[in-house]
């Protein structure tokens, strides 16, 4: 199901439509009556008439009239089209940062209605390196952000803080399959970010047709303990099952991702991230007198698509 906002909007559409609609087929034609009914009581003279005070119009009608075309507009948009997020949190750096707002395309994983959220139309599948907006499964109201790494019938390995998979393929015919394989990593910078006093490498991971990158914590234990457990698989392996993805935060030891919640339904599945429209950079030094959610900096480099 939505979220609360979404619900909330779809409702105020529906009522102010309806209210909007309903005036429009009874009472507007009485009003009209009326003012008709006057003028021709006056001789046709109008200007000796008040129109306001013969049939007012009510201000809850003159509200819905007003705010509807506006917010129906809106309501199609963000169910359909585009949604805009802010990322709240670090799981995903270095490809977002706290402070990106980022624009998501809701009709690259189908068009599903805006309450329910049951498929209207079909238009497409997640792929191996999309950054996708999911229902968190613990948890539906509440939106995550992360790259899908597993699609379904993928083997997922994650050990030693290297990704390795083995992609899915036909049962009837597995000769064809192809073996797992530990995706192609290069060192892109150390130090450039930081966790606490910790510098962290920032890696260009390839999955054989998108390169992005991650960040990797030397220091940082892999909490294996901590992991979702698979029947059937080792502690640090997964099956993606059938209607259902995996997904990782590029910030890979300081996320809360399929590691530790398991997979991600087909249903939970929001949108693909595509643009980051804007990009503050919020006051981070504790003695400042600042508040912390005003912006003291626009990243404009960070404005474009997504990796």
């Amino acid at each position: 199901m939505a979220g609360y906002f979404a619900i909330i909007l779809v409702l105020l559409t529906l009522i102010s439509g309806l209210i909007w609609l309903v005036d429009a087929l009874f009472f507007a034609p009485k009003r009209q009556r009326k003012i008709n009914a006057a003028v021709t009581a006056a001789g046709g003279d109008i200007s000796k008439l008040n129109v306001a005070e013969i049939a007012a119009e009510p201000a809850i009608v003159e509200t819905a009239r007003s705010i509807f075309p506006l917010i129906a507009i809106i309501t199609f948009v963000r169910s359909f089209l585009y949604e805009p997020f802010q990322i709240p949190s670090g799981s995903m750096m270095p490809t977002l940062l706290v402070g990106d707002f980022i624009l998501v395309e809701k009709f690259s994983y189908d068009v599903k209605d805006p309450i329910w959220r049951k498929p209207l139309i079909t238009t497409g599948r997640p792929e191996h390196g999309d950054v996708a907006v999911f229902k968190y499964p613990e948890a539906p109201t509440i939106d995550y952000i992360k790259r899908i790494v597993g699609l379904p019938g993928d083997r997922i390995i994650y050990r030693n803080k290297q990704l390795f998979i083995q992609k899915a393929c036909p049962q009837a015919d597995k000769s064809s399959c192809e073996p797992l394989k530990a995706l192609d990593i290069q060192l892109k910078s150390d130090g450039e970010f930081f966790d606490g006093p910790f510098p962290l490498k920032r890696l260009a991971e390839n999955n054989g047709h998108k390169a992005y990158s991650i960040l990797n914590n030397p220091m940082a234990p892999e909490n294996v303990h901590m992991y979702y457990r698979q029947n059937g698989t080792e502690v640090d392996e997964f099956i993606v099952p059938e209607g259902h993805y995996f997904a990782m935060g590029d910030n890979r030891d300081n996320s809360k991702d399929s590691r530790f919640f398991g997979f991600v339904p087909e249903a939970n599945l929001v949108g693909k991230a595509v643009f980051i429209w804007m990009s503050f950079e919020f006051n981070q030094d504790p003695d400042s007198f600042l508040p912390r959610f005003i912006p003291v900096g626009v990243r404009l480099e960070r404005l474009g698509p997504l990796e």
